[in-house]
């Protein structure tokens, strides 16, 4: 029986300098076109054929097994964030305003680590693994470009796994959940109209500045009075923008932010009141409103059956660590959603944080960076679970 974390040890070397190379040179959604020449280098070093600008800049390849059985996907995300990097580190960013704040780049070393463990025990594999380095996850749609672009056709997809690092949970920390996973997203636009005026004279004007206050205020009561207790949802304004000097209401504000929810039901709640709550606040104050929503990903749910086997291929592989099963969910979104909806699906958690090492700053934060001891860990669980699913 073939130790995939001790083979994914003696590896480290390799995937970290990965890593650290594909850190220092991150690059934003759709314009990944170093990582994937990289990505497609190492491929075609290990004698696989190699499909290249998929869905933009993703990048496919087929590790054939020695025997015929389902096929296997297994994706990594590769693109990078428009962040300002400040953990002083010596593989900070050298792209001025784009760092990976996410842990994007450890997935992609980590994919092209199994992608050589697999190859080298291709032998025992009873079917195929299809190997997708994804772009633009971050809120671009990568992934629904690639399955346009056919990433789950020839040969046709029966499982798919996926791995994210993990900031919010220590080293040696592992999350499969069964079912909901990660929320689905929606983004929002919010453009409030109305008077402009003198500032010393704001009877003469219709305040698009007030109206904003009490429409970011009336959201807040969506959850806390529409949603069940039970049930679980987010509505956050996270920018606002009007005016341009101190003495002069501005004829609108814009605002924009997220919603987050797992359950269709509530989705359908959430967006009615949401829609009604901004139109009658800003027509209250004399205004008018003008909105805009768009879906980011749906949730990210996994198969149980699937997420069953992985959690006893992780069970097997670290008997020592913390697997969270069921209770670990979050409100944070994942384009990978868009796979599972189509295919059985199952998304595994890392943990990557250290604070004795000051590595635990949250995801998209500029001091974000991980412990690079989780690369051979989640190198590790991903193969063995790919292995598993074709043994």
């Amino acid at each position: 029986m073939t130790d995939w974390f001790s083979e994914a040890q003696s590896l480290f070397e390799y995937t970290q300098a990965l890593r650290r190379d594909f850190h220092m040179h991150p690059e934003l959604g759709f314009q990944e076109f170093r990582t994937a020449g990289i990505v497609a280098r190492e491929l075609t070093a290990l004698g696989l054929e190699v499909t290249t600008g998929v869905g933009g800049t993703g990048v496919t390849a087929l590790i054939e097994g020695g025997r015929p059985g389902p096929v296997v996907l297994l994706r990594a995300d590769m693109d990078a964030l428009p962040i300002t990097e400040e953990t002083g580190a010596a593989y900070a960013s050298q792209n001025p305003g784009v760092m990976h704040a996410c842990g994007h780049d450890g997935h992609t070393a980590i994919l092209l680590t199994v992608a050589r463990m697999l190859f080298a025990q291709r032998g025992e594999l009873a079917g195929t693994v299809k190997l997708a380095f994804q772009p633009a996850e971050e809120g671009l749609g990568g992934a629904e470009k690639m399955i346009e672009d056919g990433v789950l056709d020839n040969p046709k997809v029966d499982y798919a796994l996926a791995l994210h690092v993990w900031n919010e949970k220590p080293l040696g920390w592992i999350g499969v959940s069964d079912g909901p996973s990660m929320a689905g997203g929606e983004i929002f636009k919010i453009k409030v109209v109305g008077k402009g005026g003198h500032g010393a004279a704001p009877h003469l004007t219709v305040d698009p500045i007030l109206a904003s206050a009490q429409v970011v205020s009336a959201l807040q009561g969506i959850v806390a009075r529409n949603v069940g207790p039970l049930e679980t949802a987010v509505v956050s304004v996270c920018t606002i923008h009007g005016g341009e000097t101190f003495n002069v209401i501005p004829p609108s504000v814009e605002m924009t932010g997220t919603i987050r929810t797992f359950e269709q039901s509530v989705r359908r709640k959430v967006l009615e009141r949401f829609e009604k709550t901004v139109q009658t606040v800003a027509e209250g104050l004399g205004c008018r409103a003008e909105v805009e929503v768009n879906r980011l990903t749906p949730a990210v749910i996994n198969d149980n059956g699937l997420a069953r086997r992985v959690q006893e291929t992780a069970r097997a592989l670290f008997p020592e660590s913390t697997l969270d099963t069921g209770n670990y969910v979050t409100m944070g979104s994942e384009d990978m959603a868009y796979i599972m909806e189509k295919v059985p699906g199952s998304f595994i958690f890392i943990g990557s944080a250290n604070p004795e090492k000051g590595l635990d700053a949250a995801h998209h934060h500029p001091k974000f960076d991980i412990d690079e001891a989780a690369l051979p860990r989640g190198a590790a669980l991903l193969a063995a679970s790919a292995a598993a699913l074709l043994a």
